[in-house]
């Protein structure tokens, strides 16, 4: 991924897969005496930094925000060093305003994303229609939270709204991990630390400290969870949606394990490396983290 010393160096976004570090997986490997261990992996895309105006289409800010609007959940890449000789577009170090301005930007582009749609529904919501008449009342809430210049991620959804908002795929909606770039060879604001409006992790990419953690964090606000499969061929790290059953959880394997699962039998894994018991699980068996799983179709 490009890095230069100049605002925008990244234009258009850049991919990369990473290995979600476990060393449970590394474990039933050897304990399976597997010819291939195959991790579990996050994509990241690489996108560029918002400013100022950005939902107005300043640097580029309309294309930028359409890229985020692809991704599942956002890394809020924010500059805690300090350091002359390294610009910054804003030509100070406040870490707080950063994140206060990337925010507003989401805000205000949901913003004018709302008011549009409820237009769009009003002749609906007139005619009574129930379907409109339940958007309408949903996205009234949603545009209410943002005129108070406050990200939607904390609305509180009944299950029939749920499909509603996920289906305008609102910025502020996203989780978010808020990435403090700091450096070990300079001086960091340390101050802010605890007035950071939500999940962070400290990383320092030239010296590669706390790559992992930001691997973990992500993997946890995106609400995802492994179970594995071991035995001779391979040992493998399966993502999954927390809350998933037995057959949905089959179904990152193959559909078939989905469509015509019959049962799977389940051992957590600390119970496996420890000479235990499998145990047999129907359909409606939730999938918990670290299960080795053996479905049976």
């Amino acid at each position: 991924m490009p890095a230069e010393n100049y605002p925008f160096c990244t234009i258009d976004p850049s991919v990369g897969v990473v290995a979600v570090p476990d060393e449970r997986l590394a474990k039933l490997s050897v304990f399976s005496k597997s010819a291939k261990t195959i991790p579990a992996a996050v994509e990241f895309v690489d996108i560029a930094g918002l400013v100022k105006g950005a939902a107005e289409g300043q640097g580029l800010g309309n294309k930028f925000l359409s890229h985020i609007r692809e991704t599942d959940a956002i890394a809020e890449v924010v500059r805690i060093f300090k350091d002359d000789k390294i610009i910054h577009v804003e030509n100070k170090i406040d870490p707080l305003n950063d994140i206060g301005v990337i925010n507003l930007e989401l805000v205000l582009a949901d913003l004018e994303t709302v008011t549009k749609r409820l237009a769009s529904i009003q002749k609906d919501v007139k005619s009574h229609k129930k379907g409109a008449i339940l958007e309408d009342n949903l996205l009234q809430r949603v545009r209410k939270i943002l005129e108070e210049g406050r990200l939607a991620n904390g609305i509180l959804l009944h299950d029939d709204e749920k499909p509603i908002l996920k289906q305008l795929n609102l910025l502020s909606v996203k989780p978010i991990l808020y990435v403090l770039n700091s450096s070990e060879a300079g001086e960091n604001d340390e101050t802010i630390l605890s007035k950071i409006p939500g999940a962070f992790v400290r990383v320092d990419p030239v010296f590669e400290n706390g790559l992992n953690d930001l691997i973990k964090k992500s993997y946890e606000i995106l609400d995802l969870i492994t179970y594995f499969t071991t035995g001779e061929d391979e040992t493998r790290a399966w993502t999954i949606k927390r809350g998933s059953t037995a057959p949905e959880a089959g179904a990152a394997i193959h559909t078939d394990f989905r469509e015509k699962f019959i049962k799977a039998e389940v051992i957590e894994w600390e119970k496996l490396l420890a000479g235990g018991l499998t145990r047999t699980e129907g359909k409606n068996y939730l999938v918990q983290d670290g299960d080795v799983i053996e479905f049976k179709i």
